[in-house]
């Protein structure tokens, strides 16, 4: 006889031992509430550092030290629970938490030499454009980290999970970036952050959904809270679909666009003796750089070039960087 599967459920110990490690309250509260803001200051500090000297190793540890998903997770099992007054705390405390680690990387720009913006740093130009696919790994992760915080024997999964979600960081850049007078760049970043934080909701309901974890708080108002909580939760999730399909539609549109550009300018330059040092686009169209020795290649013969090859009304510019060698000797 085949042995029968059955779905696997969370029991009242686990919601204890959950309940101790994510909600602020009993006698430790003070404990752990002194402990999530002293790790909060340190991860926002070695964050900010870490973005202001493009240091990838810096940045990633301030992505295991930050605590933030410890009330992100709260908030999931307060909804799960029906705990309405864990559920106001630890989404105060996210809130809260955010918009300390935005004001120390603001307050840390002022001390910095120069902008801190995504065109001279690449930890800022990676988390001010989110895309879809954030969203997608976003999802992947939360459940991730749900999964690992419903079974305790593979707990040790936690600090990959604060390498993946990538919290503090996006908010790092928010505040660097809006010090720096660069807003558009800000509000991708913290679209990052929010898409994360809607990520971990959403996919974290499902696994507990998946895990009976709404059958210990009773039947018929863990069923009203799981419709409220999936709505909720799933609204803002999609919100936050548009902007990202949006950004998304640019980027397949600006690699395109390089795509087109890149080997006809190429092919221009080469004949005037030049080549191309690099081909960008953003939402002002495609810029192309070019060197060599003057005189400079003819832009009629580039413009005639695109329209041949049917771009014609693509945005171009062009940056002319001459270069002259001279010997000076007996």
């Amino acid at each position: 006889m085949a042995p029968i599967i059955t779905r696997p459920s969370i029991t009242a110990a686990d919601l204890a031992r959950m309940r101790d490690r994510l909600f602020f309250d009993g006698d430790k509260a003070a404990r752990k509430l002194s402990g999530f803001w002293v790790l909060l200051v340190l991860a926002a500090v070695i964050a900010s550092a870490g973005v202001v000297g493009d240091s990838v190793a810096t940045v990633i540890g301030a992505m295991i030290v930050a605590p933030l998903m410890t009330p992100i997770l709260g908030t999931l099992l307060s909804v799960v629970t029906g705990d309405r007054v864990n559920l106001v705390r630890s989404l105060g405390l996210v809130v809260a938490g955010a918009v300390t680690v935005v004001g120390i990387a603001w307050l840390f720009g002022l001390i910095v030499v120069g902008p801190v913006v995504a065109e001279t740093n690449s930890q800022v130009a990676g988390r001010v454009h989110p895309q879809l696919i954030d969203l997608i790994a976003a999802l992947a992760t939360g459940a991730v980290g749900s999964f690992a915080l419903i079974r305790s024997d593979i707990s040790e999964t936690v600090p990959g999970v604060a390498i993946a979600i990538s919290l503090v960081p996006p908010l790092a850049v928010v505040g660097l970036t809006l010090e720096s007078g660069a807003g558009r760049q800000s509000l991708g970043a913290l679209l990052l952050f929010l898409t994360n934080v809607g990520a971990i909701l959403l996919s974290g309901l499902g696994v507990m959904v998946f895990y009976r974890g709404f059958a210990q708080s009773g039947r018929k108002r863990g069923r009203v809270r799981r419709r409220f909580a999936v709505g909720v939760f799933g609204t803002f999730v999609l919100l936050l679909t548009v902007p990202l399909a949006v950004a998304t539609y640019g980027v397949i549109q600006d690699t395109l666009a390089r795509a087109d550009v890149e080997p006809v300018a190429s092919r221009w330059a080469q004949a005037a003796g030049w080549h191309v040092v690099s081909v960008s686009s953003d939402d002002k169209g495609t810029q192309v750089i070019v060197t060599g020795g003057l005189p400079a290649p003819d832009l009629q013969a580039l413009r005639k070039a695109l329209a041949e090859a049917g771009d014609a009304d693509l945005h171009v510019t062009v940056v002319f960087v001459p270069s002259q060698r001279v010997e000076i000797g007996p």
